[in-house]
């Protein structure tokens, strides 16, 4: 809690309770204040403020629900706590439509007022944390592509803010869920190209023989069923940026007509050799060792320098948490439209879990759990520890020493294994099982084809 002092209003004809009531509260954090009645309450208002008033229900001339609705016309901020020996469900429902915090029925014990008056202060607090969070997010550049505030968000945003301004070729790489598509939309938002197309491909769900006439187009008759010409996506982004999402899956046979088109500026449609002329951003994304898969000879180096000219390295979310909280605030914010609440915020606990995981999923990952913990909340304004269902995560400390030494098996037999008990685990869902493994579904689709060609894929 602030160190800043508190000023709380003390309402009730009983004069023995509120001396009690003062007594309790005033310290060094609370500045107590007193009135016999509604009237004097007012009264206190004209030339004063306060932070909660602690009124009785039932009192002479205005009665405590009445002084409730005047003080939310005049001071609308004010936090309201009822207390009444005559409490009743409906009376307290009734309370709380009209604004008040809390209803407290009496007799009360001093640790049951003493806790009331902390909740609120805490909740107090919360909801202006949220205010500063939200406030950040508004004066947050546009250009903006990846919400934080740590060192590793900030350089990111400062390298956007750079490379939107040209039309180099911008190669984003980082594990998957980091927000590579987010970062390279923001920069064709900032472009002078942010009034073009801005096309996406995800190079490994696009089947190797329909890869050439998917970037590049076809003309009528150029294979089965290519009843009429159509334009590639190089042609339908002309003027705009073209993300080439997971560039590294392009087959390794077609990389070289991606550089040509590349350094020339110029495609050619299957089933012709006239060249059209083509202007296109790219911007191409990766989660793997690029330099390894060209150690490998599965990437060609001189396409990865035609790409590489603009790097940007994005961290996972486990080496930037202090940029967790503004994720969290971000999330639900998005989400109140889908599930229209008013608020929605972390208690302490729920945070102190946030911040504790490893997020292997990274950002993707956050999101997910947040929207979960929404449905868990129903309708509370509180997120609770319970509400965050987070996977088995073990840290790599902990995984160290996992497998005994008798049980050691060639990678190629373990990495048969994982794959697996991905597929087990989320059902046989293809898409769901990469993501969990961290490669791609061509890579999946892959592997299981050699599996079955092997006659391992009965266990």
């Amino acid at each position: 809690m602030t160190n800043e002092t508190r000023k709380i209003l003390i309402v009730d004809d009983d004069d023995d309770l509120r001396e009690i009531v003062k007594e309790t509260l005033d310290n060094d954090i609370y500045d107590v204040h007193e009135a016999a009645t509604g009237d004097l309450a007012l009264k206190l208002l004209e030339d004063q403020s306060f932070d909660l008033i602690i009124s009785d229900l039932m009192m002479p001339g205005i009665k405590g629900i009445d002084l409730l609705r005047e003080v939310k016309k005049i001071q609308p901020d004010i936090g309201f706590l009822l207390m009444s020996a005559y409490g009743t469900i409906e009376t307290a429902v009734d309370a709380m439509k009209e604004g008040a915090f809390d209803f407290v029925t009496k007799p009360f014990s001093i640790s049951h007022i003493e806790s009331r008056v902390e909740r609120f202060f805490e909740f107090e607090g919360l909801k202006k944390e949220n205010t500063r969070l939200r406030e950040k997010l508004e004066q947050a550049r546009p250009h903006t592509g990846l919400v934080g505030e740590s060192e590793a968000a900030e350089r990111i945003n400062y390298n956007i803010g750079i490379v939107c301004r040209s039309d180099v070729p911008v190669f984003l790489q980082g594990e998957s869920g980091t927000g590579k598509e987010l970062i390279a939309e923001a920069i064709h938002k900032q472009s002078e190209r942010k009034d073009k197309p801005f096309l996406k491909i995800n190079c490994a769900a696009v089947p190797e023989t329909l890869f050439e006439s998917t970037l590049f187009g076809h003309e009528k008759g150029a294979f089965s069923g290519a009843i009429k010409a159509q334009k590639g996506l190089f042609e339908e982004c002309d003027g705009g940026t073209l993300l080439l999402d997971e560039v590294t899956e392009i087959p390794y046979n077609l990389q070289a007509k991606l550089l040509r088109a590349l350094q020339e500026m110029k495609i050619i449609r299957v089933g012709t050799t006239h060249e059209i002329p083509v202007d296109v951003r790219i911007i191409a994304t990766t989660n793997h060792n690029v330099t390894e898969l060209i150690r490998e000879g599965k990437f060609r180096e001189d396409l990865y320098f035609r790409l590489n000219v603009f790097p940007i390295e994005i961290p996972p979310l486990r080496d930037r948490k202090e940029d967790i909280p503004l994720l969290v605030k971000t999330f639900i914010d998005h989400l109140r439209p889908k599930y229209k609440y008013e608020e929605k915020t972390p208690d302490a606990g729920a945070m102190e879990r946030l911040m504790q995981y490893d997020w292997p999923g990274n950002i993707r990952q956050l999101r997910h759990v947040i929207e979960r913990a929404i449905l868990f909340s129903a309708d509370s304004p509180k997120i609770l520890p319970e509400h965050i269902q987070l996977e088995e995560n073990f840290t790599r400390e902990q995984s160290v020493g996992f497998i005994a030494p008798d049980d050691i098996v060639p990678l190629s037999e373990m990495e048969r294994r994982m794959i697996l008990a991905a597929l087990q685990k989320t059902g046989n869902h293809r898409n769901k099982a990469a993501e969990l493994l961290g490669i791609t579904v061509r890579t999946l689709r892959n592997k299981l084809h050699q599996y079955e060609a092997e006659g391992l894929l009965a266990e």
